[in-house]
């Protein structure tokens, strides 16, 4: 089962990040044709962005026309200010699917390891204790990037993977698992 999941999880990460790469990649390839096809409306694009963004008309325009001297640099600038894409990183299908791969083999090793070491309902109690840890643990842990407290964010997820065990417990018993 940690197999499986794991495998499957790197699969969607990996078709994600592939699809995502490549919807990506096709908006730059029009946005090119649109520059081979037309620069000087393209031009009048870059200088209504810089011009929104705050810069006075002519100098927006200078710079617009300055960009677009350069078809490789035009079309990197458009892709980011137009686009918001960064062409130099579209993501990785493989780092993805390799990140997800390892996130989800160690959580389901975690609540399994106790029953390599015991059985019956002590190794069930062993592994839910450190499930419980764990999930807390990283909660509070992801309260250092989000500015919540780590109270309240391991506790959530303490509480969102308590519910995500009970109801996975409950299916099984429903199929006599």
């Amino acid at each position: 089962g940690l197999l499986a999941g794991a495998f499957s999880m790197g699969a969607g990460e990996w078709v994600s990040v592939t699809s995502q790469r490549e919807l990506f990649e096709r908006q730059i390839e029009l946005e090119r044709e649109e520059l081979e096809s037309d620069p000087e409306q393209e031009r009048q694009e870059l200088a209504l962005i810089y011009a929104a963004k705050g810069l006075p008309h002519k100098q927006a325009k200078r710079l617009a026309d300055q960009i677009v001297a350069d078809p490789q640099h035009a079309l990197d600038t458009l892709a980011r200010e137009e686009l918001g894409l960064n062409p130099a990183d579209l993501g990785s299908p493989l780092g993805a699917a390799t990140s997800s791969f390892l996130a989800f083999a160690f959580g389901a090793a975690l609540p399994l390891a106790p029953f390599l070491l015991a059985a019956g309902p002590n190794a069930l109690y062993v592994g839910m204790g450190v499930t419980a840890v764990a999930l807390f643990a990283i909660g509070a842990i992801l309260s250092l990037f989000t500015g919540r407290s780590a109270w309240y964010s391991g506790g959530r997820m303490l509480a969102l993977g308590a519910l995500a065990g009970t109801v996975t417990f409950g299916i099984g018993r429903l199929f006599g698992v």
